[in-house]
């Protein structure tokens, strides 16, 4: 392909639902944002309404702009849907979305790609499905389609296309065959079309199970799946299970002892070495001045300086931030909170310092960064370093001032807040890429405390959400290209959503490009009157692909029996398998191992405020592994055998079923148990149909599609519709029950290697 620009795309309106008087439907040709009567509206806003566009020939459709009136108007369509096709009656999903309630123009890139194949569109279908003001009907004032339409890329793409299609259905036909049992008709059409409905090894294993009733030689191909990782695609997708652990230190002493309680201090992974850095704090009383160093691998605390300032480090510190550049060996740390009674012209300079790890040696990079070009003295902002380009961003945080005379006795002054920096290491250079905006605009970015920020190496983004400014807590989320040197609004925080992390909590995130997920840990409320309530840990997951949180689990611990400062419960009747909830504590991440490492903060204890915690924690997060889903596979394959066995031979069934089938039961699962101990009783009757179903029509039942694995909810869902068909055939019943089986079993490979996950039945129209 030799362009894939974003031209300007020509069109016009081929069909609309209905229209009101004076506001046509051709109005959205016409991008005039300042006349009020340059737009299309509904004469109602009872579905469907819509719009549809055709262009004058096909083209690849990559991006829609919706324009707006210059002021907020309440029949902004708040959410609609985009579908297109080469014909008006055969459209697909395009893109699913909403428009904020402003005035700035707004884009979206719509699918163009199936099977990562290019695909032309003729028709573009726009349907409004909520607008801004749930009474009013809904305005659309300007369109523009954005695409590809030079002939030489778009008519292969064409061709492909309707070929795909004609594959496609082969495939449906293929796939209703081989589920009848219409054998002649099956290979009769595949050796006409040299079509094939699946992967070769897929084939095969419906041939052994479902025809031959070969399970040893089933359970032979599911290793070899399992060699050949093919199950990676359906691990990623399943649900984490989050672990904790206290860590517990080895028995031999600790020379230097153990860092003490504190809160807002400040942590870095060191990866290449498996040492986690810890700088100062607060412990109730006074910031503090130490600096420690643990060593994963010995399981063990150093104290490299008691007193930093004394060995030309940082004085004592809370509220500050560090980062560490792991491959040239150096932690760099900025800013600090300075109780107001010490704020004097000589004490707010934003000292700025580094700390070489070969040479245990610290330097002083700058007395005041303000005076460079950078940020005045600030607390709880956020700072990260990219390798690479030896830059380090430092974005948000309050902004600390000396107190002046006129300042005494009169109303505290607003706060400020510290916009986004980028300091270059080897100019030793800082410049301001974004100033602070509290009403921001499309490009502009409102600076906060409290906040995460996560640098993306793979993309080269910085993704920033939550915090506090002044009293209010901020939910959005959005990203900064550092390459383009844009914004863009993954979520505005204006609405609550299902599905969306809390807002209001003390929050701790880290990233794994490579896996291409944000995690964050939510804990305690910093909110006084809500603490009570909000005594909660959560964990979430962000999939960068897939623009979508997900939570892999909430666990509420009351303050009477959660964990105290040692990581013991206070009460011996509870067993404490995770840290209490907290605030002011720090999480980093090894993403080479894949462990977090969490330390201290303030468990916010009403009858003892100063309280800080000491305890240590690792998190883990897991999947099931190839071995577990192995040995799924095989308890589903010699379950299936014990049940055939048993109809015709059950003393040998029930043998089979006390020494096969039990090797490959989780025993401690209780519903595994149960349902192993169920099935015993098919020596003496049949089993019901909601104990017999549970697991070949739903997957299984320890490793379960979860909400979030689409494909093999989708598998799952086409499983029991083309069952309901299976009933009205005149089919041998071992040959349902292994179809469901092999269905089941195909759930755990990749998409592209399975049969289609439609019927063709369900294309019938009554």
């Amino acid at each position: 392909m030799s362009s894939e620009e974003n031209a300007f795309l020509n069109y016009k309106i081929f069909n609309w639902s209905s229209y009101s008087t004076n506001y046509l439907p051709e109005n959205i040709q016409q991008n005039e944002p300042t006349k009020q009567s340059s737009r299309w509206s509904s004469s109602s806003n009872s579905p469907p309404q819509f719009l549809l566009l055709k262009l004058p020939r096909p083209a690849i459709v990559q991006t829609i702009m919706f324009g707006k009136f210059e002021k907020n108007h309440v029949c902004n369509i708040k959410k609609f849907k985009v579908l297109g096709g080469m014909e008006e009656d055969n459209l697909i999903e395009l893109l699913k979305g909403g428009l904020k309630n402003d005035h700035n123009p707004e884009t979206f890139h719509m699918k163009h790609r199936i099977d990562g194949q290019l695909f032309p569109c003729r028709f573009i279908k726009i349907v409004p499905l909520l607008s801004w003001g749930s009474a009013f009907n809904f305005s659309i004032w300007y369109v523009e389609l954005r695409g590809i339409e030079e002939t030489e890329i778009v008519q292969p793409c064409l061709k492909w296309y309707y070929e795909h299609r004609e594959r496609e259905a082969i495939r449906l036909c293929l796939k209703h065959f081989r589920q009848h049992n219409y054998v002649e008709a099956f290979q009769s059409l595949q050796k006409k079309t040299k079509i094939t409905l699946e992967h070769p090894l897929l084939t095969e294993l419906h041939r052994k199970l479902v025809m031959d009733g070969d399970f040893e030689e089933c359970e032979n191909i599911m290793q070899k799946a399992v060699t050949e990782d093919l199950f990676n695609h359906y691990i990623s997708h399943q649900e984490y299970k989050a672990q904790w652990a206290n860590i517990s230190l080895k028995s031999f002493p600790q020379p230097d002892g153990l860092p003490g309680m504190r809160g807002g201090h400040q942590m870095c992974m060191d990866y290449i070495n498996n040492h986690v850095y810890l700088l100062g704090g607060w412990d109730g009383t006074k910031d503090l001045p130490d600096f420690w160093r643990f060593e994963v691998d010995r399981s063990t605390w150093v104290c490299l300086s008691a007193v930093t300032n004394d060995v030309g480090g940082p004085s004592a510190r809370s509220c500050h931030k560090i980062c560490i550049d792991c491959e040239n060996g150096r932690l760099y740390t900025l800013g600090r909170y300075l109780d107001s009674s010490k704020r004097t012209l000589s004490t707010v300079r934003n000292d700025f310092h580094v700390y070489h790890i070969k040479t245990g040696k610290w330097q002083l990079l700058s007395k005041d960064t303000a005076v460079d070009g950078g940020p005045r003295l600030i607390f709880d902002h956020q700072m990260c370093i990219d390798q690479p380009s030896q830059t380090i961003y430092v974005f948000g945080g309050r902004i600390l001032t000396a107190n002046t005379q006129s300042q005494v006795g009169s109303m505290r002054p607003l706060p400020e807040f510290s916009g986004l920096y980028r300091y270059h290491i080897p100019s030793s250079t800082w410049h301001l890429l974004r100033e602070d905006s509290g009403n921001a605009g499309p490009q502009d970015i409102r600076s906060r405390i409290g906040h995460s920020m996560l640098l993306d190496t793979e993309t080269h983004c910085l993704y920033i959400f939550g915090g506090q400014r002044s009293k209010e807590y901020v939910n959005d989320f959005f990203v900064y290209d550092i390459n383009q040197d844009s914004v863009n609004v993954l979520h505005d925080g204006t609405k609550k959503e299902e599905g969306l992390p809390p807002s209001g909590f003390t929050q701790r995130a880290t990233i794994n490009p490579a896996l291409r997920e944000i995690h964050m840990l939510s804990g305690l409320s910093k909110d006084k009157d809500k603490r009570e309530d909000n005594m909660q840990n959560s964990f979430w997951i962000y999939g960068i692909n897939d623009d979508s949180w997900n939570c892999v689990y909430k666990n509420e611990l009351s303050s009477q029996g959660g964990a105290t400062q040692s990581g013991t419960s206070s009460s011996a009747s509870v067993e404490v398998n995770e840290p209490c909830p907290r605030y002011a504590h720090q999480l980093v991440y090894d993403h080479v191992r894949r462990t977090h490492y969490m330390f201290g903060g303030n468990p916010g204890s009403k009858s003892s405020p100063k309280t800080r915690l000491s305890d240590f924690w690792s998190l883990n997060l897991s999947r099931p592994s190839k071995g577990d889903i192995l040995q799924k596979c095989r308890y589903m394959l010699r379950r299936h055998k014990f049940r055939e066995q048993s109809l015709s031979d059950p003393m040998s069934a029930l043998l089979y079923l006390q020494n096969d089938v039990s090797e490959t039961v989780h025993h401690e699962d209780p519903k595994e148990e149960r349902e192993f101990r169920l099935l015993a009783t098919s020596l003496f009757g049949s089993v019901s149909d909601s104990e017999s179903d549970d697991d070949t029509t739903n997957a299984t039942p320890s490793i379960t599609a979860t909400d979030s694995e689409k494909t093999s909810a989708t598998k799952s869902s086409t499983v029991k519709t083309s069952y309901l068909h299976l009933k009205y055939a005149d089919i041998d019943e071992n040959f349902v029950e292994r179809t469901k089986l092999f269905d089941a079993l195909a759930s755990y490979f990749p998409e592209e290697m399975t049969q289609p996950s439609g019927n063709i039945i369900d294309l019938m129209q009554l």
